[in-house]
């Protein structure tokens, strides 16, 4: 098996634990100590236990040496954390603190606070003394508080206190690890898509990401050059023919391309793979071959390949590559996925970014294609839509360039899901790849061949959509859609998906209705949805996003996430508590970019 491990090589970043105190000797503080330092150690252990990083290891945690009960140990305490990587912080306390004092200023990275709710001691004092004080100095902060009183004695973490501290942790690393990565932009701007116009100034100023680009013309260099690992692509190719299933040719039988192209096409898309991942993540593998610059890749953590027209008129297109990469598992077994961006769609791949760091999970890339009403749904094939599909159901589909894991053919309980790649068994993956099969490309789209998966995600799951929307005056926008993927009789789908391009995988997806606002109707969902991309994750993570977006100072124009479960900076609500979507906006165009 060829080692991907080099693309974790820089290391996580880690989450830092800060236990305040009261400053005052001869008593107060000494009564403090073993249940200030208890706090941050419990808080240390619940995020070990409950977070992973992207390679499936537990998120590290840093305790500072001591408790801070004034300026001093607060500088000591952030020289210690600027040596060992961490990249968000948490204050904790069970009592009064001088509040400016005590204090995490490094205003870069995510900063929360958990005052203790118990009444020996005033932690929720402390609380919003120093929420005030961050609100006053720029830097927002989120708020945690238990809602029922506890005993000092108590060493446990309240249920909606682990929630709030995991939602925190879990929005706040995804923060952290983006900082310093980069976006790789493989060609340009795909059909006039508004979205892979790479906007440099967005990455820098709201991910703290860089933003590389090469021309297509790279791929054909490579395949000339051969740089590449040629005993590694011939065992592709080899798995490739073995696992990956050649469907029909949809092409009439006067344009279709022979025997010996349709070879030669998997042949290209598979050596397009290689070239793209050691694109991304460079391959010390051709340093050893001779090709040390290439050796180093791009420091990519998304990327996105133009392909149409400029690539895909002439040569095969990138379907093949791209589903494989997004996927956990290829030649070289299951593995973490390699994400990337259909059309170059740089602000998809954002949303796809997010997802993955979120969950750990693959990312499904669809084209939000048609609204089925259940009226529509009943004209042409005679079946009435039920259960979650009775308001009306999204047809998600893309050319062929969807994960392999969208298949829902990994399973927890008996139930369909997508997994972390370190959870997938070797027969799941096999399963994967049985249930799907790949076509040969429409050639009226796209002349120069290839291939496109084609598949159809089991119903059940539930699923959250979403996408980043670039506005002239405003900047980037969030929205977010859950809901659940949906089954429809064999026939009933075959019906619908013939009405399209039947080569492409689909999705049925259906939009939980609150009965409000854009989630009035599922008609309203695709009426109000912004840009013709959506990144579809599994699990409903719309709350988890929210909180991401406050970090990043990007507003949320549309969800339907219950109100009780959004987490935002305190300072949020002193724009607003009646209007929280407009004070949302209102607080990210005051605080601005994280990195401006």
């Amino acid at each position: 098996m060829v080692d991907t491990a080099y693309r974790f090589q820089s290391g996580f970043p880690k989450i830092g634990i800060r236990p305040t105190i009261d400053g005052r000797r001869k008593g107060v503080r000494e009564s403090l100590e073993v249940q200030t330092m208890n706090m941050a150690q419990s808080v240390a252990d619940l995020i070990s236990e409950h977070l992973r990083y992207p390679n499936g290891e537990r998120v590290e945690c840093v305790i500072a040496d001591s408790t801070i009960g004034g300026v001093a140990e607060a500088a000591a305490c952030a020289d210690k954390f600027a040596r060992e990587n961490v990249g968000v912080s948490i204050t904790v306390t069970p009592c009064w603190c001088y509040g400016t004092e005590t204090m995490d200023m490094n205003a870069s990275i995510p900063n929360a606070v958990w005052g203790f709710n118990g009444t020996e001691r005033p932690g929720a004092v402390y609380l919003a003394a120093v929420l005030s004080g961050y609100a006053q100095k720029g830097i927002p902060a989120f708020g945690i508080y238990g809602q029922e009183v506890q005993e000092a004695s108590d060493t446990s973490i309240p249920e909606d206190v682990k929630g709030k501290l995991l939602s925190f942790a879990n929005a706040g690393l995804v923060v952290a690890y983006m900082r310093g990565k980069s976006y790789l932009s493989m060609g340009s701007v795909s059909m006039g898509i508004a979205g892979s116009i790479v906007n440099d100034a967005f990455f820098q100023e709201y991910l703290g990401m860089r933003t590389e680009y090469i021309d297509m013309s790279e791929f054909v260099r490579r395949f000339e050059e051969q740089i590449y690992d040629v005993a590694e692509y011939e065992k592709a190719l080899a798995w490739t023919k073995k696992n990956c299933l050649e469907g029909p040719d949809n092409n009439p039988a006067s344009i279709q391309t022979t025997r010996e192209q349709k070879d030669k096409d998997w042949e290209t898309v598979v050596k397009m793979a290689l070239i793209a991942r050691d694109l991304m993540v460079g391959n010390p593998r051709l340093a050893e071959l001779g090709f040390g610059e290439e050796a180093m890749g791009h420091n990519a953590i998304v990327s996105g390949f133009q392909g149409q027209r400029q690539w895909t008129d002439h040569f095969p297109n990138g379907d093949f590559m791209e589903s494989i990469l997004n996927s956990s598992f290829d030649w070289n077994g299951i593995r973490p996925p390699f994400l990337v961006s259909t059309e170059n769609d740089s602000l998809n791949g954002v949303v796809m970014l997010f997802g993955y760091l979120l969950t750990n999970t693959a990312q499904i890339f669809a084209d939000v294609r048609t609204y089925w009403s259940p009226e529509s749904v009943k004209r042409v094939t005679g079946h009435e839509l039920s259960g979650h599909a009775a308001g009306g159901i999204l047809h998600l589909i893309n050319s062929g360039s969807a994960t392999l894991d969208g298949t829902g053919e990994q399973q927890r309980d008996g139930k369909p899901v997508l997994k972390p790649f370190w959870e997938i068994t070797e027969k799941e993956a096999a399963d994967c790849l049985s249930a799907t099969s790949w076509r040969p490309a429409g050639v009226e789209y796209f002349r120069g061949g290839g291939y496109s998966s084609d598949f159809l995600t089991r119903g059940g799951m539930p699923m959250t959509m979403s996408r980043i929307n670039l506005v002239k005056g405003i900047g980037p926008v969030l929205q977010i859609a859950e809901g659940y993927s949906v089954d429809l009789p064999a026939d009933v789908h075959d019906t619908l998906d013939k009405r399209t391009d039947s080569t492409w995988p689909t999705t049925w997806f259906a939009p939980i209705l609150t009965g409000e606002g854009a989630f009035t109707t599922v008609y309203d969902v695709m009426d109000n949805w912004g840009a013709n991309h959506g990144s579809i994750s599994y699990g409903h993570i719309g709350a988890d996003l929210i909180t991401l977006a406050s970090m990043l100072r990007i507003p949320v124009n549309m969800h339907n996430v219950p109100e009780e479960k959004i987490f935002r900076p305190r300072v949020w609500g002193l724009f607003g508590t009646e209007s929280k979507e407009s004070a949302d906006y209102r607080a990210c165009s005051n605080f601005g970019p994280l990195y401006n």
